[in-house]
């Protein structure tokens, strides 16, 4: 039995046009951390869905035994929900919602656009790989948190204060596939990178500048963390983010 979701991180479902707008948060996170652009997406007309990825946004002991298919899973669940009624689909997604924003355009060439924010896909380093191996064979569960890294004060995406060091595997296998499927992205690829990221490093974009089949594009943001849509510049990425899929998915009228 999963504890209770916690105030802020409640998913989101909104009806709108034919146009549909997927919205995905990223690791040891929670929607907090996308919903303004999430309720912006649905102020424009959009069918807007941000799920509530499994094992996030109610305690961290939920995260533990959650796994890569579990998240992809319901991403690609929430995709196909709105595919079903919409003429056309885009994904938004930050950090790991990134990273399944570009799994999701790997296995569905029909995606009209993407729009990522420090998304992750490339593998942990091999010395990161190891001191987590090392630190479950000690016992542990879980180590010190990876969220809520932003430069503007006072401010939390409402994640967890542990990493789940078994699903942050998980997560690092899972990118080894991305990435050697970057090619297979057909759709326009805005990518928004912190030039001072905590998580993500930023040379983690070069990787699908150079690698995606489709037209693409990168801001690069000078005074914003990791969680860069509740930071200094979150109204340059909302608007940028915005303008791409208004762009490529289609504007409402």
């Amino acid at each position: 039995m999963t504890a209770p979701i916690l105030p802020g991180c409640e998913p989101l479902v909104a009806e709108g046009s034919s146009l549909g707008v997927l919205v995905l948060h990223g690791f040891t996170g929670s929607p907090a951390s996308m919903r303004s652009l999430a309720e912006g997406f649905a102020a424009r007309g959009y069918t807007v869905e941000m799920p509530l990825l499994p094992g996030h946004g109610t305690d961290l002991v939920d995260m533990i035994p959650t796994r890569w298919a579990d998240w992809y899973g319901e991403a690609d669940a929430a995709y196909g929900r709105l595919a079903a009624r919409c003429e056309r689909v885009a994904v938004v997604g930050l950090s790991m919602g990134g990273g399944l924003s570009l799994a999701l355009a790997e296995a569905h060439q029909e995606v009209a656009a993407l729009g990522l924010v420090n998304p992750m896909c490339q593998p942990l380093a091999a010395e990161l790989r190891e001191g987590i191996d090392a630190l479950l064979e000690s016992g542990l569960e879980h180590f010190d948190s990876i969220g809520s890294d932003i430069a503007k004060p006072d401010i939390s995406e409402l994640g967890y204060p542990g990493t789940p060091l078994e699903a942050a595997k998980s997560l690092s296998f899972a990118m080894e596939t991305v990435h050697a499927n970057l090619g297979a992205i057909v759709a326009p690829t805005l990518v928004v990178t912190s030039v001072q990221d905590h998580v993500v490093p930023p040379e983690t974009a070069s990787a699908i500048l150079d690698s995606v089949a489709g037209p693409v594009r990168q801001i690069l943001l000078q005074e914003s963390y990791h969680v860069a849509t509740m930071d200094f510049e979150q109204p340059l990425v909302e608007a940028e983010i915005f303008a791409h899929i208004a762009e490529h998915l289609g504007a409402n009228s």
